[in-house]
């Protein structure tokens, strides 16, 4: 992209690679696949159901335990990027397994989504610490909404592919089985992801780091502790942790539960897939004038913006009835998703020390993981205690609303 140096357009790819992964394996194809598997393999609905959720939790649980040991240990020089490969492997292998797994055969296929899930999540903690060796404060906006960006449209070219080859199956118009179909999906996801990391596994380093200590494990344990003990000498960071777990909350549980809420509106699958499709696009260009307009007036500022949207998208999303108020509600979501995503982690980048930048993206990543918790149980709860779906997206101002005012005791220290 314009403007972007080769170590700042390097990194920025990976977000290019690995939205493809999201789009296929965690959003569309992977999922209405395994329900499949799962009846060819004689598991009722419910059981299927429950054991997709259980694979989640855990592997997602795994990485958020693992998160702020792993930062400490690759804070280390020459570390960063060896963990890296390691979680990069690990998912690519295991996307690709996928493609193998008997198509009767659920257990083994949620083994291999688990690792892959363990792979991707692991991989995006060193990703996002990268961020501060590969440009300066002054940038960082800038270049964390270029990698949403790219990821945005990115994710969208072999998710196009992918849903062509799962419909053109369906149409009988290639002479493929539909299990075979979404196989091949699960393939060229892989080599998606696989290509368009070479350019940060070339040209990306750790800059800052820690030089290497004896017994370097008993060590990171006790910079951890240390980091944990000394915390109000870090109450900037601390707090604006908090303020993102609530807000981010939100916006995972819009993103999560928005096919259900569609669903019950009466919009069919493909329709839901051409708007979740359309609203990558939309992502594309909001995500990267939030980045600019965050160098001209400050982060800070434009973190508000996107939660005041989100806001006004839970109370228009109470009103709504027809499909063209749940186009209307995806557009509105495709302008906030990405800016607030981007410059959520620039800002974050620009608090904390450079040397110790793992261990405080472990911190990040695991707030940004359990965030994942409340707001789905609190559309849970709400929409089975009244029945109506719109009242749980309407609790959701809630989250929104905690954490714009945490986010208001947070310094700003770049404008």
């Amino acid at each position: 992209m314009k403007g972007l140096t080769k170590q700042e357009l390097s990194w920025a790819l990976y977000d290019w690679a690995n939205s493809a992964y999201s789009m296929t394996i965690t959003s569309s194809v992977l999922p209405m696949y395994f329900k499949s598997v799962a009846e060819a393999g004689g598991m009722s609905s419910s059981n299927s159901t429950a054991l997709w959720g259980y694979t989640i939790s855990l592997s997602t649980l795994v990485v958020s335990m693992l998160a702020p040991i792993l930062g400490t240990i690759a804070d280390y020089k020459g570390n960063k990027k060896k963990f890296f490969k390691t979680f990069f492997s690990v998912g690519v292998l295991a996307t690709t397994l996928l493609a193998f797994v008997p198509s009767n055969n659920p257990i083994l296929l949620l083994i291999c989504y688990g690792f892959a899930l363990v792979g991707f999540s692991g991989t995006n903690i060193f990703y996002d610490a990268f961020l501060v060796d590969v440009t300066t404060k002054e940038r960082m906006d800038k270049v964390s909404s270029a990698g949403f960006a790219l990821g945005y449209i990115g994710s969208t070219i072999p998710f196009i592919i992918s849903i062509a080859v799962v419909l053109l199956s369906q149409m009988e118009i290639i002479p493929i089985s539909l299990p075979l179909a979404c196989k091949i999906t699960f393939l060229i996801t892989a080599v998606w992801w696989l290509v368009f990391t070479i350019p940060i596994l070339k040209n990306v380093n750790q800059v800052y780091y820690i030089e290497p200590e004896k017994e370097p494990i008993k060590k990171s344990f006790e910079r951890l502790l240390k980091t944990l003990k000394a915390i109000k000498s870090h109450k900037n960071i601390f707090v604006f942790l908090i303020a993102y777990f609530f807000y981010i909350d939100g916006v995972d549980t819009i993103i999560g539960m928005a096919s259900s809420y569609g669903t019950d509106l009466g919009i069919s699958m493909v329709s839901l897939l051409i708007i979740l499709l359309l609203t990558q696009f939309v992502a594309f260009p909001f995500t990267i004038i939030y980045g600019r307009l965050a160098e001209k007036v400050g982060a800070k500022k434009l973190l508000y913006v996107g939660i005041i949207t989100y806001i006004i998208i839970c109370i228009y999303g109470y009103f709504i009835t027809t499909a063209l108020g749940f186009w209307i509600l995806a557009m509105a979501v495709g302008s906030a998703q990405g800016g607030i995503q981007a410059i959520s982690r620039s800002f974050f980048g620009k608090m904390v020390p450079k040397e110790n930048a793992n261990e405080f993206f472990g911190f990040y990543n695991i707030f940004g993981k359990f965030a994942a918790i409340i707001g789905p149980f609190l559309v849970a709860v709400i929409t089975q205690a009244t029945g109506q779906t719109r009242n749980g997206i309407l609790s959701l101002i809630v989250l929104f609303v905690i954490g714009f005012f945490a986010l208001g005791k947070v310094k700003e220290e770049d404008k």
